[in-house]
């Protein structure tokens, strides 16, 4: 093989695929891959720059640090995030296992059932379609101010809560979504092409727009909010609860990159990659969002940090419908990179002899749709308090993925073993059943990582949830094993 850590051949996959996996699950052998470092860098732009992302800076700047200080934090956090991807998607690189089998590979082929489900079956399920109704709302203003009266269709039509023109606008977006993620990783790369140059377009224009009408970088560097809100925590507090805030985000594509990684034609190539992406596009972002949010709440006189609707109130009808559309485009690119795939793989593991990947895309799409996310968010507390914990979830899984990888297997999976036969016992194979450390390891990590929700003294620990869980897996995990 020409890329000498790539650790997987034809006669490989040839005997795993006669034990009856399906093509989605098999290994990918070099002549299967078709990531370079470019689609790496590529991929996770799109992600970030998304209408979430936006509200929660405006949330970090009532933590009270500096907008610059933020800026510097953001940054950081996106090194973190990289570190993350690379390390987790070692596996998958050198290997081109999806993420479903490095999950085996770590919990044992019954423990990775829990896990996974989490994951790719009502985590980025429910998700999924709580980015596409949040996203739908923007196409609603967007398709309101081409056709006012299409706000008005249906009269006093009510489906479970949603009006006729914000159903139809849920669906409109809901269908792009799913035939982006039956597309696979072919549709997104030309995809997130299309993209990228838009968002340096839209977002530095923004930002140059944001600058002029807020006074100067100087306003808006110098900007203090204000309000009941505004917090004071030690300056080195607000970084880590910035930096933890940004890996919960990106928990769940940070466990499941193994998906991506797989496709990538070498190590180098995701490594390279991936950290340019997220250190360009947090760079980018740190600068942007400050600016936008900071310098659209100068000039309109309103602390105002949901971008929509700053964008809103331009004038510039062409230059609002391109910031909208570019939105949304970034909302679909985050949705299908961190929340179709990953579900789609989820169910065809689950189900590897009836569900391939085409088939569980349109099954995590139908049931997104059906959960009605709409009803969801009328009772926000409860929904994202339940999304909140199923996150928490993947900082203690993601630090026993890492010890296992790195510091038990020492980067060496044995695929003969880890695809195992279904007809034999394979009693002895080192992949078989539950590894039980793994779960002790993660139970307790994340029942620490939870007190902080349920113990007023302890809500530090709730702040830094990721970085306590993943931290304290690892340890307990690694403490475990040599133990034993």
């Amino acid at each position: 093989m020409s890329n000498k850590d790539i650790s997987v051949t034809r006669e490989q996959v040839d005997l795993i695929r006669e034990r009856g996996y399906n093509e989605d699950l098999l290994p990918k052998t070099e002549d299967k891959r078709n990531m370079s470092a470019k689609n790496y860098f590529t991929l996770w732009m799109g992600s970030i720059h998304n209408i979430p992302n936006y509200t929660a800076v405006g949330g970090f700047l009532f933590l009270g640090l500096s907008p610059i200080n933020i800026m510097i934090a953001l940054i950081i956090s996106g090194l973190a995030v990289s570190a993350l991807m690379v390390l987790n998607g070692k596996a998958g690189s050198k290997y081109g296992i999806p993420f479903s089998m490095h999950l085996r590979s770590v919990y044992g082929d019954v423990g990775a059932k829990l896990p996974g489900f989490l994951r790719g079956g009502v985590a980025a399920i429910a998700w999924f379609g709580l980015q596409n109704y949040t996203a739908s709302l923007a196409l609603l203003i967007l398709i309101g101010k081409l056709w006012p009266g299409f706000l008005v269709l249906g009269g006093d039509f009510n489906f479970f809560g949603i009006s006729l023109p914000g159903l139809i606008a849920f669906t409109i977006f809901w269908a792009i979504n799913l035939l982006i993620g039956l597309g696979g990783g072919a549709a997104l790369n030309k995809f997130t092409a299309i993209l990228n140059p838009l968002i340096y377009v839209v977002f530095i224009g923004m930002t140059i727009w944001a600058i002029n009408v807020g006074g100067g970088i100087g306003n808006i560097l110098n900007f203090t909010p204000t309000g009941n809100q505004v917090q004071n925590h030690s300056p080195i507090l607000v970084y880590f609860m910035i930096i933890n805030s940004v890996l919960a985000v990106w928990a769940g594509p940070g466990s499941s990159v193994s998906d991506f990684t797989q496709n990538a034609k070498s190590t180098k190539d995701q490594r390279i990659g991936q950290t340019a992406s997220m250190l360009v596009g947090y760079a980018i972002f740190a600068f942007s969002s400050i600016s936008i949010l900071i310098g659209g709440s100068i000039h309109y006189g309103v602390q105002e940090w949901n971008v929509l609707n700053i964008v809103d109130k331009w004038d510039n009808l062409p230059a609002m419908l391109l910031a909208i559309i570019v939105l949304l485009m970034t909302t679909i690119s985050t949705n299908a990179t961190g929340n179709i795939v990953p579900a789609a793989y989820q169910l065809s593991a689950l189900f590897p002899k009836k569900i391939n990947y085409r088939k569980g895309v349109i099954i995590a799409a139908v049931i997104s749709y059906i959960i009605m996310p709409w009803k969801l968010m009328e009772n926000s507390d409860s929904i994202f308090a339940f999304l909140n914990m199923i996150g928490a979830v993947l900082g203690p899984v993601a630090g026993v993925m890492l010890a296992q990888y790195f510091f038990i297997l020492k980067e060496e999976i044995d695929l003969n073993e880890l695809y195992m036969d279904p007809i034999k016992d394979n009693k002895d194979n080192q992949y078989k059943g539950i590894n039980k450390e793994a779960y002790i390891a993660t139970i307790i990590a994340l029942i620490v990582s939870m007190l902080g929700q349920f113990i007023p003294s302890l809500s530090i620990i709730s702040s830094l949830s990721f970085i306590v869980g993943a931290g304290l897996s690892f340890i307990i995990y690694l403490g475990l094993k040599k133990l034993k």
